[in-house]
């Protein structure tokens, strides 16, 4: 399996443009309000690109 890049390491418009198609593609549609769901859902359809993201990517300013 290869590794993933975290999502941070990736430039700002790779970010947007994986946001746009993930919200374009219909498979994605959750039905849920729950930001825990749709956080991890957003994570799996991000693995399938090759890209790592966490709940810590939500809010990257509060980082240690």
């Amino acid at each position: 399996m290869p590794e993933l890049t975290p999502w941070a390491a990736l430039p700002p418009e790779r970010q947007l443009a994986l946001r746009e198609a993930y919200a374009a593609d219909p498979a994605c549609l959750t039905g849920t309000c729950s930001l825990e769901r749709k956080t991890a859902a957003f994570a799996d359809w991000l693995a399938a690109q090759g890209v790592a993201f966490s709940e810590a990517d939500l809010h990257p300013g509060r980082r240690a």
